[in-house]
C-alpha cells in the first residue's frame, strides 16, 4: 500500500485500542456525515497485533475494586458480547477466588455490580467455598478460600483472532492499516503547539488529529510529545508527592500447559469460567514440597484452544531498571531479558496443583518456550486517557488493555467532540487534584 502523505485522523498502533478506535471512528464519521474510514490510517511499525495484543492472555471481567474501573469494563463487555463472533469471544464467565484479607472488597465489588446490572454471584464461608468449587470441579482442593465473586459474565478471547477481527472491521470500513512503518517524531504547527504531521522512516504523513493507542509503548510516545516525566500526586491526606515517576514496567508472568484444552473441563463436560485465585496461604512446591512462599500470592488460568492447553499466568514483578533505560524492542516472546524462567514454571504448576488434584505431577507438561511481555505503567497502574497537544489523544492503558475493547468507541466520540462520563476519572489531572482510584489488597497491581 502507497504511503500517504496526508491524513485528516493518523492513529497510532495496530492492536486493540488502534484498531477499535479506528473502526468506531469510521462508523461515526460515515453516520454523522462528517467523513468515512477513508479519513483514517493506522500506522504500525511492525504489523497488526505485533505488540502485546498478540500475547494477551484474553481475559475480558470486571472484577476491579475501583468504581471507575467497573463501568468502564461492563461497557466493553457489551462490546464483546455485541460482537462474539468476530472476535472469538468465549463467555464463559469468570471467578474471583480469594481469601479472608480481600472479602470486604470483593463484598463490595459484588454490590457496586448489582447496581450496574452487572450479573454476578458472591459466595462466603469456608465451607460454602468449598461445596460451591467441588460442584463445578470435584478435585477443588484449595485451602483459606473464604469467599467467591463469580461474575456471570466475561470470559476470554482468543487474542490475534480478535484483532484480526478489529481489523477486518475497521478495513471494511474504508480504513487503511499500513504496516512496517515506523514512527520517528511529530512536527508542530507554527505558533502552537498542534501536531500538524505524524514523521515516520518512508516520510511524513501532515494530519488534523493524532490518535496513539501504543500499549507498551506509550512511554515512546509520551518522550517525543514532550509531555511531563514525572507528576506531582495529592494523597487523600492531602500531602503533595512531588516528582513521580510518570512511567514504570512491570514483567508480565505467562505460561501454557501442554495438555489437551478439554483437560479443564468442568464437571459437566463444559469450559469452565476463567479462574482467578489469590490467597495468603503458604504455597508448596509441587516438585520436592518446599516452601516456594509464605506471602500473599496469586495466578489465574483458563483451558484455551487457541494456546491449545491450560494458559495463565502470576503477579507480575516490577522491573527495577529506571523506566529511561528499559530496553522495550524486541518484544515479547522475542526478548532476551523479559521473559518467563523455570522459577515461574514452578510456581505456576505448584500453584494450579494446590487449587486443583489433576494438575499435580503435571510440572513436565509445562510448555518450555518464549512467553511474557513488559507492561507499561502509569503511576498509579490504571489508565490514562486524555488529549495533549491540542490534537492529540493518548491510550495510555497500563497494561489493562485487552479487555478495554470498548475504550476505541469512547475515543471515537471524544475524537468527534463529545466528552464521555466513562474516561473522565482517567485523565492525567487525577493526581494533582487527588481525585485517586481507591486501592484494593490484591497481589495485582491492576485490580
Amino acid at each position: 500500500m502507497a504511503m500517504p502523505t496526508s491524513s485528516k485522523y493518523v492513529i497510532i498502533g495496530a492492536g486493540i485500542h488502534g484498531l477499535s478506535t479506528a473502526w468506531h471512528l469510521a462508523e461515526k464519521l460515515k453516520a454523522s456525515g462528517k467523513g468515512s474510514g477513508e479519513d483514517i490510517v493506522v500506522l504500525d511499525k511492525s504489523g497488526i497485533a505485533a505488540g502485546a495484543s498478540g500475547i494477551a492472555c484474553g481475559v475480558v471481567r470486571n472484577n476491579y475494586f475501583q468504581p471507575a474501573m467497573r463501568e468502564l469494563m461492563a461497557h466493553s463487555v457489551n462490546v464483546w458480547e455485541e460482537n462474539a463472533e468476530a472476535f472469538s469471544y468465549n463467555a464463559v464467565g469468570y471467578m474471583q477466588i480469594s481469601p479472608e484479607s480481600m472479602h470486604e472488597d470483593c463484598a463490595e465489588i459484588h454490590r457496586q455490580q448489582q447496581d450496574i446490572g452487572y450479573e454476578s454471584d458472591f459466595i462466603e464461608g469456608k465451607d460454602e467455598c468449598m461445596s460451591y468449587m467441588k460442584n463445578i470441579f470435584s478435585d477443588w482442593q484449595a485451602k483459606g478460600i473464604t469467599n467467591i465473586l463469580h461474575e456471570k459474565k466475561g470470559g476470554y478471547a482468543n487474542n490475534t483472532k480478535a484483532i484480526y477481527g478489529l481489523a477486518e472491521k475497521a478495513e471494511g470500513n474504508g480504513v487503511r492499516i499500513i504496516t512496517g512503518v515506523t514512527v520517528t517524531g511529530f512536527d508542530s504547527d507554527n505558533g502552537s503547539s498542534a501536531i500538524k504531521g505524524v514523521v515516520t522512516d518512508k516520510g511524513t504523513i501532515e494530519c488534523d488529529e493524532v490518535i496513539i493507542g501504543a500499549g507498551p509503548w506509550a512511554k515512546t510516545f509520551w518522550d517525543m510529545l514532550e509531555l511531563p516525566k514525572s507528576v506531582n500526586i495529592k494523597a487523600q491526606d492531602g500531602t503533595i508527592h512531588k516528582d513521580i515517576d510518570m512511567w514504570r514496567y512491570w514483567a508480565l508472568e505467562e505460561g501454557v500447559l501442554g495438555v489437551e484444552p478439554d483437560f479443564l473441563m468442568d464437571n459437566d463436560g463444559k469450559m469452565p469460567p476463567v479462574i482467578h485465585v489469590d490467597t495468603d496461604e503458604p504455597l508448596i512446591s509441587d516438585v520436592d514440597g518446599s516452601v516456594i512462599t509464605d506471602k500473599m500470592w496469586g495466578i489465574y488460568y483458563k483451558p484455551d484452544f487457541h494456546f491449545n492447553g491450560v494458559q495463565g499466568g502470576a503477579m507480575p514483578y516490577e522491573v527495577k531498571t529506571p523506566a529511561d533505560k528499559i530496553e522495550i524492542d524486541p518484544y515479547g516472546p522475542d526478548s532476551p531479558e523479559f521473559i518467563v524462567d523455570d522459577n515461574f514454571a514452578h510456581f505456576w504448576t505448584s500453584a494450579l496443583a494446590f487449587c486443583q488434584k489433576r494438575f499435580e505431577g503435571q510440572v513436565v507438561k509445562y510448555r518450555n518456550e518464549p512467553s511474557g511481555g513488559l507492561g507499561c505503567f502509569t503511576p498509579d497502574s490504571f489508565p490514562v486517557f486524555d488529549k495533549f497537544r491540542e490534537n492529540v489523544t493518548f491510550i495510555a492503558d497500563s497494561n489493562h488493555g485487552y479487555k478495554m475493547i470498548g475504550v476505541g468507541e469512547l475515543i471515537a466520540r471524544e475524537v468527534l467532540g463529545e466528552k464521555t462520563s466513562l474516561l473522565e476519572p482517567f485523565r492525567l489531572s487525577r493526581y494533582e487534584a487527588g481525585k485517586l482510584h481507591p486501592v484494593s489488597n490484591s497481589p495485582f497491581p491492576w485490580s
